[in-house]
């Protein structure tokens, strides 16, 4: 028996301790031999990848700005892999889908880094004509900001991947890999794949008939009743919970711990600060609705927090950020070890990230000048903002991807543009050149913030599984550039027939709300700085008192729907995992429940683009169910659904070797 088979001792297809933390002397085996070569890198593993990369950039684009979200795109795009090299009868195609997931992957954080910025400037034209946006604006500031996510974050995957194992749960991460080992256990592990399928399809169709048809409410919530309703106009005070699916197999991953920090900081908002302000506040915030104070107010305070929590991790990070330059700084002088990594280790020589990241910086300064600013100080000022907030948080993005699957890229890419804005109007940047200035450069942060938290996702696929890093890095160049011209074009087309304001325009809303803020600071206006004050001091508190301030704060950020089902996943995985007195029974149940609820967000993620291209293909159902009614059968449809989970995930039993 080989040593991948005498690891493989539970129902997840991959090692046992694959998901926990390492003993003092322990080593994690991947599923491909680390010391032998392993087919990655082919003409059918790029071409692939570089195809997903294109279609699913031009989808996701067009998604993201007609309903304002963008789909992650790694899931889908690894079950098609999964799906090509199972019909095309390829053997050992492992390493070779990794490389077309991990190519194509680039399409989801490009388009994050773009529409949640660059729209803004076509939004804001209407207002102000002179603002003038070209195709090599949108482009570069895509393909800088996903190369500069790249080279920064290089110098951090050691750490996060491999000195962190076991210590954040990878939601996504998960998910996906779940989906590329299936096809490898499928032979001698059949009832893994079939478990994965059957619960990818159980989640897909759920998700799916809801959203489609809306037989029963996608999101439930106390306003429903007459009693919520009464409670919610007299204090402002309501909980709801989105019933998909996929949030609650990612809620299920995420595990009880973070899951509680997530919704403790969403009810410190919608049951403390947004009823404190809709009862003692002004009359303008009595005749709001609660949504709209969340929107407008409320989430201001979550902004500041995600800020000062990013602050935090970055101090609590220094060592490891001086010990990546640090690296550089030995390899540079020629100090580097002589001892050969093993493949499964081996990234890009620091040298080569040194001399790369050198190119992209002074191209992003010749972009700034020649493209954006045209005096050249000002272009350098822009450039200092830009390397210092992409470069610093590179790990807070990480941090983010690693714990909750969510990449609060928006949330930090708004405190850039107002950071960003302020610095500009105090050296004389201002109007509606300063407005395209904190754009373009908004743009690139978000990006690069965008990549680097996507970019653990896929060195953490590849970290359990077995790829060649130096290889997933090398061939992530060439699917950003083709990301970035595909994303670019594709807004351009956007803008000429559909337009991102006015009727029957593209809702955009993550630019509309990027305008809405960058314009008064530009322009002259009120900008909500007490707000973002209260969040970083209540971050600081949080850290104080040895709360995950991250965490916490994104909850904040998050809405009240999105965070409740996390909590209910979180304590269904409890519930599984420690229901009986033998420990290796819930071992065995968790895992199978893992498994379980990466294919309810694998389904949920790939049927839920198959939703959405119903909707734009003309399908328009009216629904005969009355409002109260489907609150009701959306209650009953959850709790099928977590009794699916639990009861499937109690089948398990412990393997033996």
């Amino acid at each position: 028996m080989s040593t991948n088979e005498e690891n493989l001792t539970t129902g997840t297809g991959l090692p046992e301790n694959a998901f926990r933390e390492l003993g003092a002397d322990e080593q994690y085996v991947p599923v491909m031999e680390p010391a032998h070569d392993q087919r990655e890198v082919t003409p059918y593993s790029v071409i692939t990848g570089l195809v997903m990369a294109i279609v699913f950039s031009a989808a996701a684009a067009y998604l993201g700005l007609k309903v304002g979200q963008v789909f992650e795109a790694a899931i889908p795009i690894a079950i098609i892999a999964v799906g090509l090299s199972n019909a095309l009868g390829k053997k050992n195609a492992l390493g070779q889908n990794v490389i077309i997931q991990s190519i194509g992957a680039c399409s989801g954080v490009i388009v994050a880094g773009a529409i949640f910025t660059l729209p803004a400037l076509f939004i804001l034209q209407a207002s102000y004509p002179d603002i003038m946006v070209e195709f090599y604006q949108i482009f570069l500031s895509s393909l800088l900001g996903g190369i500069l996510g790249i080279l920064f974050f290089i110098p951090f995957r050691r750490y996060f991947v491999k000195d962190m194992h076991g210590k954040y749960p990878f939601p996504e991460a998960t998910a996906t890999t779940q989906v590329l080992v299936s096809a490898q256990s499928a032979g001698s592990e059949g009832g893994q794949a079939k478990t994965l399928i059957v619960a990818s399809l159980v989640g897909g169709i759920y998700d799916y008939l809801v959203a489609t048809f809306g037989w029963w409410a996608e999101t439930i919530t106390s306003t429903a009743s007459a009693a919520g309703q009464a409670v919610m106009e007299k204090t402002k005070l309501v909980l709801s919970c989105n019933t998909g699916a996929a949030l609650l197999g990612l809620g299920y991953i995420v595990g009880l711990k973070y899951a509680f920090v997530i919704f403790a900081g969403s009810i410190f908002v919608w049951w403390i600060v947004i009823p404190l302000m809709g009862t003692y506040g002004s009359a303008e915030f009595a005749a709001m609705a609660p949504d709209a104070i969340f929107k407008d107010y409320a989430r201001m305070i979550g902004i500041g927090g995600i800020a000062m929590a990013g602050v935090i991790g970055i101090i609590k990070s220094w060592g490891i950020i001086m010990q990546a330059v640090g690296l550089a700084a030995r390899e540079l002088k020629g100090k580097s070890s002589g001892a050969k990594e093993v493949r499964w280790q081996q990234d890009i020589s620091m040298k080569h990230i040194v001399f790369f990241i050198v190119i992209a910086l002074v191209a992003v300064l010749l972009f700034f000048w020649f493209g954006v600013i045209s005096t050249f100080w000002q272009a350098a000022v822009a450039w200092l903002v830009v390397v210092v907030i992409a470069f610093l948080f590179t790990t807070v993005a990480a941090n983010a991807i690693a714990i909750v699957g969510s990449n609060p890229v928006s949330g930090m890419t708004l405190m850039t543009l107002i950071i960003a804005s302020a610095i500009f109007v105090a050296i004389g940047l201002s109007g509606t050149s300063g407005i395209v200035a904190s754009m373009v450069i908004g743009g690139v942060v978000c990006t690069a913030l965008s990549m680097a938290g996507g970019f653990v996702t896929d060195l953490k696929i590849g970290y359990w599984l077995g790829s060649t890093p130096k290889k997933q890095e090398s061939w992530k160049f060439l699917g950003t550039l083709v990301s970035a011209a595909t994303v670019g074009g594709v807004i351009m087309v956007l803008n000429q027939v559909y337009g991102f304001s006015g009727e029957n325009a593209l809702v955009a809303p993550q630019a509309n709300a990027m305008a809405k803020v960058i314009e008064p600071l530009m322009m002259g206006g009120d900008t909500p700085w007490i707000l973002y004050m209260v969040g970083a001091i209540l971050a600081l508190i949080l850290n104080w008192l040895g709360v995950p301030a991250l965490a916490f704060c994104l909850g904040m950020f998050i809405p009240l729907s999105l965070n409740t089902p996390m909590l209910v996943g979180g304590a269904v995985a409890y519930f599984v995992s420690n229901r009986s007195d033998d420990q290796a029974v819930n071992d065995a149940r968790r895992d199978r429940g893992t498994l379980i609820a990466s294919g309810l967000i694998a389904g949920g993620a790939l049927f839920g683009v198959f939703a959405a291209i119903t909707r734009f293909a003309g399908f328009e159902y009216q629904n005969p169910v009355p409002f109260e009614t489907c609150q009701i059968l959306g209650c009953v449809a959850y709790a099928l659904l977590i009794i699916y989970l639990i009861w499937d995930a109690r089948r398990a039993k412990p393997l033996t070797r």
